[in-house]
């Protein structure tokens, strides 16, 4: 497909909008959907997750931030998803404190950095997590990175689980190869709840998605919409376009309603007011059992994020969270 037939499809795609439904001032004209009931997802510890959140990778530490999120939480996001190599956890706390939401009601992901990892060091960093937080406990707790001494980490892990400061905890990018992965799984007292990996219909990762069922672990995608490196490409996709038109909503919808029907958590990232409404009006539709084939059909293993396990080693495991 030529850079013209895309640009054209793109715009085709791009005016597929939702129909607006009666605004109010609260909601600073959007419509509302604090009505639309959240998917839930129960992990292996019994513990249920909203299936839906935010992904916060490129929002800023600042008031801006705190805002926007504030306004995710009142129209009725349940689920966000910060990490310490973000640097914004303090606008995310302070979010949810502002939101008038209780802190039961909020999901809350974080992700520890490999320069944080060991026993008693990662006890450590998980107690200064919670100060940048200022939350009492953290919902689910990741291993960022599958470098450095992560086995170690994860005994803190454990440990904090037991002691009530994390309630769930899993490993992100543990796909590089097979021993990492296993590492962790077959050899530790507590099995990862939930494993975050780059996941959207051109890369479903039928490979991952059979090992985590054996486990009864949640496959949770980041670049569900492909992300930046991707130029847009799946929004231009002719065939998720089509299906767009057909129920009135965008690409980006119907991408974010493609992973929600097939059973993975989705956090989708968010940097205006735009998005939080887009986003969370995927709950108002469903695919068919053809659109959804249509869409498995576009599978071809591209990965927008290519990192060899040795490049990862090199790149995250002997510097610290500011280093480059």
């Amino acid at each position: 497909m030529n850079r013209l037939a895309r640009l054209v499809l793109s715009v085709a795609c791009s005016f597929t909008l939702l129909p607006t439904h009666a605004s109010n001032s609260e909601n600073n004209g959007m419509a509302d959907t604090t009505n639309l009931t959240m998917p839930m997802l129960k992990l292996n510890n019994g513990i249920e997750m909203p299936q839906f959140g935010i992904g916060t990778f490129t929002l800023p530490d600042n008031e801006t931030t705190v805002k926007l999120l504030v306004q995710a939480l009142k129209r009725g996001y349940r689920h966000i998803d910060t990490a310490h190599a973000y640097r914004n956890e303090e606008s995310v706390g302070k979010a949810i404190r502002e939101s008038g939401v209780p802190r039961e009601e909020i999901w809350l992901t974080s992700k520890l950095w490999p320069n944080e990892y060991g026993e008693g060091k990662t006890a450590k960093a998980i107690d200064e997590m919670l100060q940048r937080l200022g939350v009492d406990y953290i919902d689910l707790l990741y291993l960022h990175q599958p470098v450095g001494d992560y086995k170690g980490a994860w005994h803190d892990l454990e440990k904090a689980v037991s002691e009530g400061k994390v309630r769930s905890i899993g490993i992100s990018n543990f796909d590089y190869n097979d021993r990492v992965f296993s590492d962790i799984v077959d050899s530790m007292k507590i099995k990862p709840a939930a494993m975050q990996i780059e996941c959207h219909p051109y890369a479903q990762r039928k490979y991952w998605q059979e090992k985590l069922k054996q486990h009864n672990i949640v496959l949770e995608c980041w670049y569900p919409l492909g992300g930046r490196s991707s130029h847009g490409e799946l929004l231009m996709d002719p065939v998720i376009c089509g299906i767009a038109k057909a129920h009135g909503k965008t690409a980006a919808q119907v991408i974010i309603r493609w992973h929600i029907q097939e059973g993975f958590s989705i956090i989708p990232g968010i940097d205006n007011s735009k998005y939080i409404d887009e986003n969370i009006r995927t709950l108002d539709f469903t695919l068919s059992d053809e659109e959804m084939n249509a869409i498995r059909a576009l599978d071809k293993e591209q990965r927008f994020f290519n990192m060899t396990y040795e490049e990862a080693q090199r790149r995250f495991g002997n510097h610290g969270l500011y280093d480059n």
